[in-house]
């Protein structure tokens, strides 16, 4: 066996743990090699029983709420999923080993049930966990099995039942397995089947899921323990999701737990906010109160389609915090794919008061003017900048904003300090963001020399997190440069930073968290053909006392506008020597989609390719493309070994050939390609074997008209 083969077998079963497989309605032999996380490109939408019912559940409710998920306008909202959770089963298995639905609450089975709901349109969902028993006593005072130990015969019985989505649970005796072991054995059980089943995992933020759980092709992971009906359980999920943000994308999403819009225990108002910041993290939209007797208001809270195409629309990144202000008041933000910011002002006071922003704090500065949709009250206004309103006490004001102006020119030709360039916007946990000093108290220019690690550097940016630095390209910079780190000041191990760069709000790149002491991550990321940069760094979830963050020698090196397209997003042929070349993954086994976040040198990408040499991509590009960059090196998986040479070729014109570079070792690529019909990218072999030439091209970027 390759040893490649070996090592990428080893991670897939460590990996394997929590997916979400979402049925298509296919035939099942269409699918079974495609790994789970193909199957849910936008965030699920839907309903579960849990909310409203716990285990008072039966087969006419689940069938009520089914057709009032027709009846009331929510299946053309976007929902599909008609999710049982826990209390359908009885407390045995059969003679075989089966699970077996409630004689009395399901008495025509599920199969049945599954039936009725497919009729309509729907998709139908089941519960189970990953111990020997699920989470809550039955009206009867007994608790149905879970499917430790039974993960395939469980998996197989589900698809026979021709279900749709599971939501896997975490209560029960785990018999001594881990997170990744007890998810894994799941997530592989139900690929096994055949038959796409959305696989939810729900292990409360166990082991940081959102680490381990797309790395085995999930689809969405709970963050948090339990939601319930109240204002302060809502905000006090949404707080831990800060942080969150880079782990989220097609296929594999955070998930802040069900929605409690309707259930009666908050006013209208804080369900508005609750469903808005909800649909503005890309989370699953699974209502949870009683369809059947749900009130007008409340049904279109759930069926604001302006809403929830924010929830559905991935725009590059998840949205976040942009900035707290401090006084009970927060600026929520996130980008969509029609070049819009959905935008929410959040009152979490009591009183009414205003809540302000501006176009270039969430994004979209760079435009004399710009033009708001308010997605509640549906008035349309426009603005030279400022974003503000009046906000109730806990409730939300909720934009969509658009670029509708001029533009402003954008920087000359030539490398320069983003320290010594204007800045649309910045923010800052510590003061102001800092130029050529690193973050010191809260008055500006009383920070010292700039040093990570051992290491001063002269010019650079000293932040505090949670920063941001607001820059206009006006695409025209083909490159962002820095070496990122925490400041030293605060001692070795003090402080936890993780540093990303945003392209036109579109998360591009990012670190594992730095800590001081650490020696410096190089940053180095094409950024052709955006207006705007935005670099942002977070706390570690671990408080931010020590958290100075310093950005230094953070350079750009610009040339003429043009535009850009990631490379991973045009068709292409190619050829590869181990398993499918990926988009914006690493190589991993032979199933497409396999592989994990590209890694190179320190830092995760979110787009680019993932091969194994010896390998070729040719790129129809009609003679409307001019340009080519990248940063390319091998996976980090592979560590230091592995050897490899990367080639560009335009029209059988060789363009740029790397020097041999091992496991560790990067190289930044940036060429112009004339205007082939073709372009190729090869990845060459170098004689010394091939098991660990995991290579990338991260960020690959083509500067088009």
């Amino acid at each position: 066996m390759r040893v490649r083969a070996r090592i990428a077998g080893a991670l897939a079963v460590v990996l394997a743990a929590c997916g979400v497989v979402a049925s298509t309605g296919g035939p099942a032999s269409a699918t079974a090699n495609v790994p789970a996380n193909t199957l849910l490109p936008k965030p699920q939408m839907g309903w579960n029983s849990w909310n409203v019912f716990k285990c008072d559940i039966d087969e006419g409710k689940i069938k009520a709420a089914a057709d009032a998920m027709v009846s009331s306008g929510m299946k053309a909202a976007g929902y599909e999923y008609v999710v049982i959770d826990d209390c359908w089963a009885e407390q045995y298995r059969d003679g075989s080993g089966n699970l077996v639905a409630h004689k009395v609450r399901f008495r025509s089975g599920i199969k049945a049930l599954a039936d009725y709901v497919h009729a309509r349109g729907l998709k139908i969902g089941i519960y189970s966990s990953a111990g020997l028993h699920t989470c809550t006593a039955s009206p009867e005072g007994f608790k149905q099995p879970g499917s430790i130990g039974h993960e395939q015969q469980d998996a197989n019985l589900f698809a026979s039942w021709d279900i749709d989505y599971l939501k896997y649970d975490n209560c029960g005796d785990r018999l001594g397995q881990s997170n990744e072991q007890r998810y894994t054995a799941m997530g592989k059980a139900l690929r096994n089947t055949g038959r796409d089943i959305v696989y939810a995992v729900c292990n409360w933020g166990e082991a940081e899921p959102w680490l381990f759980v797309p790395r085995v092709g999930g689809n969405s992971w709970r963050t948090t323990g339990d939601i319930w009906d109240s204002w302060t359980a809502v905000t006090s999920l949404l707080d831990q999701q800060k942080g969150l943000e880079p782990f989220a994308k097609p296929g594999a999403w955070n998930d802040p737990d069900m929605l409690e819009v309707g259930n009666g225990h908050q006013t209208l108002t804080e369900y508005r906010s609750h469903f808005s910041l909800w649909a503005l993290l890309n989370a699953p939209l699974l209502s949870g109160n009683n369809l059947a007797t749900m009130s007008a208001d409340i049904r279109d809270i759930l069926t604001n389609r302006d809403v929830i195409a924010v929830d559905q629309d991935w725009g590059g990144s998840q949205g976040r915090l942009v900035r707290d202000l401090g006084n009970g008041t927060q600026v929520w933000a996130k980008p969509n794919s029609d070049g819009s910011v959905a935008v929410v002002l959040f009152n979490r006071g009591t009183a009414t008061t205003t809540v302000s922003t501006t176009a270039a704090e969430v994004g979209l500065g760079g435009s004399t003017s710009y033009s708001l949709k308010d997605l509640w009250s549906k008035a349309q206004s426009t603005s030279t900048g400022s974003i503000s309103a009046s906000v109730p006490g806990h409730g939300v004001v909720m934009y969509r904003v658009w670029r509708q102006g001029a533009t402003v020119a954008p920087p000359a030709s030539g490398v320069h300090q983003v320290s010594a360039m204007p800045w649309l916007a910045s923010s800052n946990g510590w003061g102001p963001v800092e130029r050529d000093t690193s973050n010191g108290g809260n008055v500006g220019g009383d920070g010292s020399a700039l040093r990570i690690g051992a290491t001063s550097y002269a010019t650079g940016l000293g932040a505090h997190a949670d920063s941001a630095v607001h820059l206009w390209l006006g695409r025209a910079c083909q490159r962002f440069e820095a070496k990122v780190g925490v400041d030293a000041e605060g001692g070795a191990g003090r402080g936890s930073v993780r540093f990303q760069v945003y392209g036109d709000g579109k998360l591009l790149a990012y670190t594992d968290i730095l800590r001081a002491g650490g020696s410096a991550v190089v940053l180095s990321v094409p950024t052709k053909g955006f207006s705007t940069l935005e670099l942002r760094a977070t706390d570690a979830r671990d408080g931010k006392d020590h958290d100075h963050a310093n950005w230094a020698d953070a350079k750009l090196t610009c040339g003429s506008p043009s535009g850009g397209v990631f490379l991973s997003d045009r068709d292409f042929t190619s050829t590869n020597a181990w398993g499918p070349v990926e988009r914006d993954t690493s190589n991993g086994e032979t199933p497409t989609r396999d592989g994990t976040v590209l890694a190179v040198g320190g830092v995760r990408y979110t787009k680019g390719l993932g091969v194994h040499a010896p390998s070729s991509v040719t790129i129809p590009v009609n003679g409307a493309c001019h340009g080519f960059d990248a940063t390319v090196g091998l996976d980090a998986e592979v560590g230091t070994n592995g050897s490899v040479t990367f080639e560009v070729v335009a029209d059988g014109v060789t363009r740029y050939t790397s020097p041999v570079l091992r496991g560790g070792q990067t190289a930044d690529v940036a060429v112009g390609i004339g205007r082939p019909a073709s372009l190729t990218l090869r990845v060459n072999a170098t004689g010394d074997g091939t098991a660990y030439d995991h290579a990338n091209w991260a960020g690959a970027r083509l500067s088009c008209d």
